[in-house]
């Protein structure tokens, strides 16, 4: 549009210079040349709006890169060090818990069991003992004791309920027969020796009784005291029951094998017998030497031979205590421990504590 304008004017220009050769009017020319002049103002102004093109300086703007400093926020890296929780990692710490958990372990792992299954004259008093000493001495290992009668040690033997079998007497002929049937072949060991005491009531005035009339008491024949020197009452008397090794060995030593009395109380341990006697004044029976300092009770002499450890190679009714088991079964803690029962100095002070003669 400028343009045109422009063209047009000059075209009015040269015909106005034109008119101006022409007709030599002075006026016109002038107020040509003031059109002219002026038109060339309007179109010479007229670009000034190019100026506006200045727009493009938005293009400074474009400092707005500068932001771009704003860059600087990987500052926040810093905030990296957040890995600092890596020192958490010290939770792997409870590896030392580990350790706790492994030393439990070892203390537990030896804690193998041994269990001793038999005779009440062994398992009352003197194997308990010994198991406590034997723990004292260091030995990391646990206890299962039950004293029921020398034949449950055979019978607990055979069935594999028990590493160790406690008998106050020795196997019968009949039981290794049970053993070898399956394979299996037995070991004695020795574990202490006893007299078997005759016990009456404190009260009671007799002091030496032969083993005649002990035998003659125990199977019935006998049944007054006034019979064997003392105050005449009935007499009672008090035994071991079926099961006990006690009850065989003393039917065997004192009874020349015979039956014993159908009025016989039987009783289940050595301190029930001495705790019935100790009540009753004519009362008699018979317990381990272990068993014979109970208060109300004593033991009287037999052929006249006291009730002594020293007298045991001349008593008529002492016995050994065993410990039998399997060969080829036993496991290695239990065999340690009946090696140290059966020979160290140390169980034989047990033993000779509980009222019993070391075997070592």
């Amino acid at each position: 549009m400028k343009l045109t304008k422009l063209i047009e004017t000059l075209t009015v220009f040269a015909f106005a210079a034109f008119a101006f050769a022409l007709v030599g009017c002075t006026e016109t020319t002038e107020e040509t040349t003031e059109e002219t002049a002026e038109a060339a103002e309007e179109v010479t102004e007229a670009p000034e709006p190019a100026p506006k093109e200045e727009a493009p300086k938005p293009a400074p703007k474009e400092e707005a890169p500068k932001p771009a400093p704003k860059e600087e926020a990987p500052k926040p890296a810093p905030k990296e060090e957040a890995p600092k929780p890596a020192p958490k990692k010290e939770a792997p710490k409870p590896a030392p818990k580990a350790k706790a958990k492994s030393a439990a372990k070892k203390a537990a792992a030896p804690s193998t069991k041994i269990v001793i299954r038999g005779s009440d004259t062994l398992g009352a008093k003197m194997v308990p003992q010994l198991s406590e000493a034997y723990k004292e001495a260091g030995n990391t290992v646990s206890f299962e004791i039950a004293a029921e009668g020398s034949s449950t040690a055979f019978t607990n033997l055979l069935a594999g309920t028990a590493d160790i079998g406690m008998s106050s007497r020795n196997i019968k002929d009949s039981e290794v027969d049970e053993f070898t049937a399956k394979g299996m072949e037995i070991k004695d060991w020795i574990g202490a020796y006893d007299m078997i005491g005759v016990i009456v009531n404190e009260a009671n005035g007799i002091e030496n009784i032969t083993l005649a009339q002990v035998e003659g008491i125990f199977t019935g024949d006998i049944t007054d005291w006034s019979e064997v020197g003392g105050k005449a009452g009935p007499i009672s008397v008090y035994t071991r029951n079926t099961s006990s090794g006690t009850y065989k060995s003393f039917q065997e030593m004192a009874m020349n094998k015979r039956d014993y009395g159908a009025d016989t109380q039987k009783m289940a341990g050595n301190e029930q017998i001495a705790a019935e006697v100790a009540k009753n004044e004519s009362g008699i029976g018979y317990v381990g030497l272990a068993y014979t300092e109970k208060e109300g009770i004593k033991a009287i002499a037999v052929d006249g031979v006291a009730l002594e450890p020293k007298n045991a190679a001349d008593y008529p009714i002492a016995r050994s205590l065993h410990y039998y088991t399997i060969e080829g079964k036993l496991s290695d803690a239990a065999k340690a421990f009946l090696e140290w029962a059966t020979t160290d100095a140390k169980a034989g002070e047990v033993v000779s504590r509980v009222g019993f003669i070391p075997a070592n």
